[in-house]
């Protein structure tokens, strides 16, 4: 129990600092200012620099940045006075992390960059730092007590410039119209990407087209279900036009009514006005309308033309369920 205490102490106290950094933001001009600067900069990058945790969490910041259309990239501190100056180009904005302001590297580099003109942003705990002095653009944030015991170890400060590099990843984002779209651009792999992107027509063209005419028997039915191993196959009449689909699970039904099947045609087993998605629709779509109706196969329709199907184990594959 003392250890889940301690957790939620934690917890609370790293919760009670981000409240007071949104709160602080009001009395702070140049967030606005800064997210307003750098999307009417062209060509502009955001190079995020810091030593120790700091330049951990500039790391992630960069990452959220460059995946929200946002050009950015990291310099370490202490590889910056030693020769990687050489990265930050004319027209980037330098956005350096520190707690205290102070770190002895901190010191060394904030001049440099503002010798080299660059747009300098700080992200800090102490308005009076030499960090804080140097900076074009002050974004504080503000922290009561670190989350250890000792207030020392990097907890609560370190939540907060993560958070506050999200919070400017997500104000430019909203400020450039970042879509899903552009998004999906970035993200192409895992299961992430494909609910952005992946399509039905990418999936139903997979199979062969599964169809009988509306008097095939139902020796006729189970041979073309069995050998398209869709276990659905659409019926047609003799103009093309879709009369319905039949399922395994239609076939499971009628077998439980007992009836005499030997003289069943396709047309008297058919389900009408099957539910049915179009070539263009995002898979991740399709697989919301196959839970709701707790189905396992959709018809896929172009202009009213039957194209074949779509199946839950398509989706399966691809990771996204």
């Amino acid at each position: 129990m003392e250890a889940l205490a301690i957790a939620r102490q934690t917890i609370r106290l790293e919760a009670d600092t981000l409240y007071a950094l949104a709160e602080s933001l009001d009395d702070s001009p140049d967030f606005q200012k800064l997210v307003e600067a750098v999307t009417a900069a062209k060509g502009s990058r955001l190079v995020l620099t810091g030593i120790g945790k700091s330049a951990i969490v500039a790391q992630k910041i960069v990452a959220t940045l460059n995946s929200t259309g946002t050009p950015a990239l990291f310099l370490h501190a202490a590889d910056a006075i030693h020769g990687d100056l050489g990265m930050i180009q004319p027209a980037d904005f330098v956005i350096c992390l520190s707690k205290s302001g102070e770190t002895p590297e901190i010191r060394v580099l904030a001049p440099l960059v503002k010798n080299f003109g660059n747009p300098f942003v700080a992200i800090t705990a102490n308005r009076q730092s030499t960090l804080a002095r140097q900076a074009d653009y002050l974004l504080y944030t503000p922290i009561e007590k670190e989350a250890d015991p000792n207030n020392l170890a990097p907890t609560s400060s370190t939540t907060a410039q993560m958070a506050l590099g999200d919070a400017l990843a997500v104000a430019l984002l909203s400020r450039k119209g970042f879509s899903s779209q552009d998004f999906a651009k970035f993200h192409p792999g895992g299961a992430l990407g494909k609910q952005l992107y992946l399509r039905v027509k990418e999936l139903y063209q997979l199979h062969e087209r599964p169809v009988v005419g509306p008097d095939a028997t139902l020796p006729e039915v189970i041979l073309e279900m069995t050998s398209r191993r869709l276990g659905a196959t659409a019926v047609e009449d003799a103009n093309g036009t879709l009369l319905g689909i039949i399922t395994d699970g239609d076939l499971r039904r009628m077998l439980q009514r007992g009836n005499d099947f030997s003289k069943l045609k396709a047309s008297e087993i058919l389900t009408a006005h099957p539910k049915f998605v179009s070539p263009d629709t995002l898979a991740v779509d399709a697989l919301a309308i196959m839970r709701q109706y707790a189905i396992t196969q959709l018809v896929v329709i172009e202009q009213g033309k039957y194209m074949g199907i779509v199946h839950l184990h398509d989706l399966l594959r691809e990771g996204l369920v």
